[in-house]
């Protein structure tokens, strides 16, 4: 059975277990999957009928596994040196990072802040380690005053500026996220993964965050399946922050959201429009921004109730061409110590008219089998120069 069009959707930091060096990563016995199912009365209908529960290692009290999955279903290891939105995408696609991405738990050194402000003609406020809401309250009033930027960073590789949009145009912040991403190039120390864009507007202390957030990364390392698809002439179209993650790289269309809702609404409409032949690669932040960062088990089970929603008016529309497949970038326990993502296996859950139902795909040595097996649904082996084994040929109905 030909397959025309995969739909990859990632739910980002629903991971599922504790991987076994999650010590190294600072983590313990961490289970973002298991948190969020603690909440009382969650209940993911769809997802638990694809085989959510049927994973290994995911056997937990009142956590039944579905008696007949209506989907193949397995869970995926990590084997690139990370745990961030980057890594864990570009693996998907079929990248290993055999190299850790820098991160600054003690702030940027004066190194790179001194070639930042030079470049911007103005100095930086903050520097340090920060919640992107609680930075600009405790920095907010100063920039207001000085118009510094405030930079900041996380435990992620990243380098975020935030600017008032009365103090800085959206454009005028990007004009400086540019910069920034030209300093931090790949090779460089201070290589980050990502330079984000943080625009916020209000007064004090009620200021918000607004829509305009731009992430610039580096590009991917090595040949990834987005790479394949685009090379046969196919589409390879974003929802949401793929485009920033890939830097832009063999995207060939690009759907903006506003949360999660609205980027499950875009690819339902994607589905809809049967004009196209590829990939449709999504990405569903509020997972991770709003709940695991945050380190809300309530909310993260509230949004992930309002997806399975959605699913079940995706699976509908799909038609006999098309597999939708499920997984996760890293793991953000809610219930875990600090703020940090967790170091986890990622779940994949793989349906469509030429998906074998029921098929257990174990647990695979790395998150790029997912992207050779993209590369081999699509019948793109002969391009497709990236990492990971396919298992295709195990859950495929031929």
């Amino acid at each position: 059975m030909d397959v025309k069009r995969v739909f990859l959707i990632v739910l980002d930091s629903f991971g599922c277990g504790a991987l076994p060096d999650a010590g190294d990563f600072g983590d313990g016995d961490v289970n973002t999957l298991r948190s969020v199912r603690s909440v009382p009365g969650f209940a993911v209908p769809r997802l638990e009928g694809l085989g959510l529960y049927n994973i290994e290692g995911n056997g937990m009290p009142g956590a039944r596994p579905a008696p007949a999955p209506a989907g193949a279903y397995g869970r995926m290891a990590e084997m690139s040196l990370g745990k961030d939105t980057v890594t864990g995408h570009w693996e998907i696609a079929g990248v290993i990072s055999k190299q850790a991405m820098p991160t600054f738990p003690e702030g940027f050194p004066r190194s790179l802040t001194a070639k930042l402000e030079e470049a911007f003609g103005i100095g930086l406020l903050c520097n340090k380690p920060y919640s992107g809401t609680e930075v600009i309250h405790d920095y907010g009033p100063e920039h207001l005053r000085t118009r510094k930027p405030i930079v900041y960073t996380s435990a992620d590789s990243v380098l975020q500026i935030a600017c008032h949009e009365a103090v800085y145009s959206r454009q005028e912040l990007y004009a400086l996220c540019e910069k920034a991403r030209e300093i931090c190039a790949g090779g460089t120390p201070w290589g980050v993964g990502r330079v984000i864009a943080r625009p916020f507007t209000g007064d004090f202390p009620h200021y918000e965050r607004t829509s305009g957030r731009h992430d610039y990364a580096l590009e991917p390392s090595g040949p990834t399946v987005l790479d394949a698809v685009a090379a046969a002439g196919q589409k390879v179209i974003s929802v949401g922050k793929i485009r920033d993650i890939f830097a832009g790289k063999s995207i060939t269309d690009h759907r903006p959201m506003d949360g999660n809702e609205d980027g499950m609404n875009k690819a339902i409409d994607l589905l809809r429009d049967k004009s196209w032949q590829g990939l449709c690669f999504v990405n569903l932040v509020d997972f991770d921004m709003k709940y695991g960062h945050r380190r809300d088990p309530e909310g993260y089970a509230r949004a992930l109730e309002i997806f399975d929603g959605q699913l079940a008016e995706f699976l509908r529309a799909m038609d006999n061409t098309e597999v939708l497949v499920i997984t996760a970038d890293h793991g953000c326990d809610p219930k875990g110590a600090g703020s940090d993502h967790t170091r986890e296996y990622v779940p994949v859950l793989a349906c469509g008219a030429a998906v074998k139902p029921g098929v257990n795909v174990g647990t695979r040595r790395s998150f790029a089998d997912l992207g050779a097996t993209i590369a081999q649904m699509l019948k793109l082996e002969g391009r497709y120069q990236g990492k990971g084994d396919s298992f295709w040929a195990d859950i495929s109905l031929g």
